[in-house]
């Protein structure tokens, strides 16, 4: 989108994990229907510019390499958006350094929460509230648009061309056949449905469907894992063989797909696909819920005093017994599956 002298452009930071870029894009959605004509550049980490390739909503993506070179990489960043000129500035995330970029980017408007390190030099600073069942999605709007009282905007990605000519390729390994998509890993052990879990399921799906493993490099070996210690036919591991916007696309194909609370889930928001969402040791009260038309989340029926026992989860179970994973029973992720066959009727 080329830039317009009398919309000077806005920049957006969020350079944590993949999860929450995604929801950022509901920004993107935002500002295209509200501001058409003001250019949009985003500002993530490396390793998630993927998610915005070729994104037409986006006109620069600008990269942070966190593990290579992190403060002299924030400095140079800080000079690249001060040349710029920037309209407005938008964090947000709470963190010191991406305040440090937004309070010093000489942008007549520098936009965070209050939560900042650096909101002191904010020209605005919104509260952030978890807790409060408001979704992440409407914590965002709301810098942009602090009376914003809508619906939640959607995220949303924009697959290439070759991002779905990778999903086909991928569909077709299920012959034919219906297939379901599993994503078993999170980044957060006490978010991780655990693998004994995901193996009584695999037992008990329908044999009609193809299971199509996700996961990214770093899962490959927990998703071979998973694979070789079912007996069930037809567990195909894509694990690492997919970037992430070919996994969207791929998903968006499925009957249903099964995920923890965690970046597939948000991948199946990004697109409508239909989504099982698994929530161990953290709540969807948090505001981190899945998004798409047909959403379904599964958690322990019984109330623990424990859960939830932590935003982000953790190494391992505080107490020990992972409960709130293990008491999780097999036929209430069967019942989603019921529900979203119905839906595909």
């Amino acid at each position: 989108m080329p830039e317009l002298t009398d919309h000077p452009a806005v920049l957006l930071i969020q350079t944590a994990f993949i999860g929450d870029v995604i929801l950022a894009t509901a920004l993107l959605e935002h500002l295209h229907r509200t501001e058409p004509g003001t250019p949009v550049d985003f500002l993530v980490r490396k390793g998630n510019e993927g998610l915005l390739r070729n994104h037409p909503h986006v006109r620069q993506v600008l990269i942070w390499d966190k593990k290579k070179d992190k403060y002299h990489g924030l400095w140079q960043l800080l000079q690249q958006i001060r040349r710029t000129g920037y309209g407005r500035v938008v964090t947000l995330q709470r963190f010191a350094s991406t305040g440090f970029l937004t309070a010093f980017s000489g942008a007549p408007e520098r936009i965070g929460f209050n939560k900042n390190p650096f909101a002191f030099r904010f020209t605005r600073a919104i509260p952030h509230v978890i807790g409060s069942g408001v979704h992440e999605v409407s914590r965002n709007l709301h810098l942009l648009d602090p009376a914003y009282a809508g619906s939640v905007v959607p995220p949303r990605l924009y697959p290439t061309p070759a991002d779905e000519a990778a999903a086909a390729e991928a569909a077709a390994l299920a012959g034919g056949r219906p297939y379901l998509c599993l994503a078993p890993t999170s980044v957060w052990f006490t978010k991780q449905f655990p693998e004994e879990q995901w193996l009584k399921l695999l037992a008990a799906l329908p044999p009609k469907y193809t299971v199509f493993l996700l996961g990214g490099p770093p899962d490959v070996a927990d998703c071979a894992r998973i694979k070789s210690l079912s007996p069930r036919p037809g567990v195909v591991n894509l694990a690492g063989k997919l970037s992430l916007l070919a996994s969207a696309a791929l998903m968006r194909g499925a009957t249903l797909n099964y995920v923890n609370d965690s970046a597939p889930m948000h991948l199946c928001s990004a697109v409508g696909a239909p989504v099982c969402a698994v929530y161990c040791s953290t709540v969807p009260y948090f505001g981190f819920g899945p998004l798409s038309p047909f959403s379904r989340v599964v958690q322990i029926e019984e109330k623990l005093a424990c859960q939830p026992c932590g935003l982000h989860g953790y190494r391992k179970c505080p107490l020990g017994h992972f409960r709130c994973a293990h008491g999780i029973d097999t036929q209430q992720l069967l019942a989603a599956l019921a529900e979203s066959e119905l839906v595909k009727r």
